[in-house]
């Protein structure tokens, strides 16, 4: 890209960022800007935006699992949401065509359905992020958001690919097959190429190599071979290494791809205004997400928690309006408008995020209503029983603290995990393990209130991520609660931090382990001389 490009868009994505937006945000202002200076799109940055599509969608490939996309409350949650969103917000904008209305000059019902089709998508980017931020990606309502984002962008690929008015070829079905059947050797050639440089050119090869450029040649769509291909590794050992891999490459790229958008046009005072209206009706997705998810079984917290990370509009809106406008189905200002649309949604909900729990709390009482009378086997109130002690996170750290405390101290400890496969491989070891959230208000509110059966005098947060710990302890800070609090770290800041945050004790398990290996060092020497100061 070109310097002066890579300088504005470092600008303004700094700019926003230091005020607790997503980088992306500024990188739309920095197109509008870019544009105003009389800079248009080339063809090498068109080039690095569908690169970064594709590795965009390679590793949400990856992190799919169909089992997942098999609840109903993800599939059918998703489909319905898109279906209802896409009929309303269409037939309200071609009333608005039909009202005479100039910003909306000729677009019949179907141009109207396909911008409604545009605005019925959330951000993955977006949500991703914020589940990151709050150390809750692998929670119950996070798995929901990210599963419902997943069959978003399956349904974005697919009209992407039959998009472009070709018919697929016979041979298609046959890369497909044969992909399929490659796939133990993909598996053998995975676990050969070992880590670092050759783990990622592998994983370019296969994004943007091999596979696209197969569907590109069977007339598909080279962004749905990206997916694809990510979902055929997915499960792997390694896929959570790939993704990580392509974590730094796949961002950059995509800055291209939101340049590409704010150099698509000038944003007009029509457009600012239109934009701000889509935003304001964001509210119905909202409302209607967090309807059918709670229809659907779904506690009211976690219906909450899903629907604020999907209360926006996404990136994958503006490829379906990229490509309306290459299409010349819709005019530019539409590709304009929706991308201010997407920037003033993220700044309302960067904000409504990171006070997703306090959200629900102030309004809990309100939202349990909307519960069914029956919830998923997964999603029950969490009930630790005569429990004293609860040890959060299950890892290496979190079971051996566990399996520590409870020859200590016996059946009233319990270890609280949100991956149900962790849970299960717990309970059939013969652990006390219960799914749950260390941020579960409903939970605290009977806890620190001593409700029945309830009484914790003592909370060992072991969650890998820093964040969910901080968390945890703000919260029961915020609570004061009256017991005992140790939470790990992996450095001496961040133990600091907890200790300040409220954790009587915060401990850096690197330096725990340091002390421990030579503890056990000193032991295995025989009479312990060697050891002797």
């Amino acid at each position: 890209m070109d310097p002066l490009l890579i300088l504005i868009a470092f600008v303004f994505g700094f700019a926003v960022y230091r005020v607790g937006l997503p980088p992306l945000v500024g990188y739309l202002i920095a197109g509008f800007v870019l544009q105003a200076l009389g800079i248009q799109s080339s063809e090498n940055l068109e080039t690095v935006a569908d690169m970064g599509v594709m590795l965009l969608l390679f590793t949400i490939g990856l992190k799919l699992k169909l089992k997942t996309l098999a609840r109903p409350e993800i599939w059918a949650g998703a489909s319905i949401h898109m279906l209802v969103t896409v009929l309303v917000f269409g037939a309200a904008i071609f009333g608005l065509a039909m009202a005479g209305f100039s910003a909306f000059d000729g677009l019949d019902f179907k141009l109207s359905l396909l911008v409604a089709f545009a605005l019925s998508f959330s951000s993955t980017v977006f949500a991703v992020k914020a589940l990151e931020d709050r150390g809750e990606m692998s929670s119950l309502h996070g798995r929901v958001s990210i599963g419902i984002l997943i069959m978003q962008d399956i349904f974005a690929v697919l009209f992407l690919t039959f998009s472009t008015g070709k018919i697929p070829s016979p041979w298609s079905i046959a890369l497909v097959g044969g992909l399929i059947a490659a796939r133990p050797l993909l598996i053998a050639m995975l676990n050969r190429v070992g880590h670092r440089e050759l783990l990622l050119l592998f994983s370019i090869f296969l994004a943007l190599g091999l596979v696209a450029a197969g569907f590109d040649y069977v007339r598909l769509k080279p962004d749905l071979g990206a997916l694809f291909i990510g979902v055929l590794l997915a499960g792997h050992p390694k896929a959570d290494e790939m993704s990580d891999a392509l974590l730094s490459i796949k961002d950059l790229f995509l800055v291209g791809f939101f340049l590409t958008i704010g150099l698509a046009g000038a944003p007009t005072f029509q457009s600012i205004g239109i934009a701000i209206i889509l935003a304001v009706v964001v509210v119905f997705k909202m409302g209607l997400f967090f309807l059918l998810l709670s229809r659907f079984k779904l506690r009211a917290r976690t219906s909450t928690l899903a629907t604020l990370s999907l209360a926006n509009y996404s990136e994958f809106g503006l490829l379906v309006a990229t490509i309306g406008v290459r299409n010349n189905w819709i005019g530019p200002e539409w590709l304009i408008t929706i991308a201010i649309a997407l920037s003033i949604s993220f700044i309302v909900a960067s904000p409504l995020n990171t006070a997703a729990h306090r959200i629900y709390e102030r309004f809990s009482k309100r939202l349990l209503p909307f519960e069914s009378k029956t919830r998923l086997p997964d999603d029950q109130p969490l009930d630790p029983g005569h429990a004293e002690i609860a040890v959060f996170g299950l890892g290496r750290i979190g079971t051996a603290a566990y399996d520590d405390m409870r020859d200590r101290y016996g059946e009233i400890v319990i270890g609280i995990d949100f991956d149900n496969e962790v849970v299960a491989k717990h309970q059939q070891a013969g652990r006390n393990v219960i799914a749950g959230d260390a941020n579960d208000n409903d939970f605290w509110e009977r806890a620190v209130a001593g409700g029945a059966n309830v009484k914790i005098r003592m909370v060992i947060l072991a969650m890998p991520d820093h964040t969910a710990n901080m968390n945890a302890v703000a919260e029961l800070t915020r609570r004061q609660y009256a017991g005992h609090i140790a939470a790990t770290a992996l450095f001496d800041d961040e133990a600091e931090e907890l200790r300040q945050a409220g954790a009587h004790a915060a401990y850096n398990i690197y330096a725990e382990a340091g002390y421990g290996f030579a503890e056990h060092v000193c032991q295995v020497l025989g009479d312990g001389t060697a050891c002797e100061r």
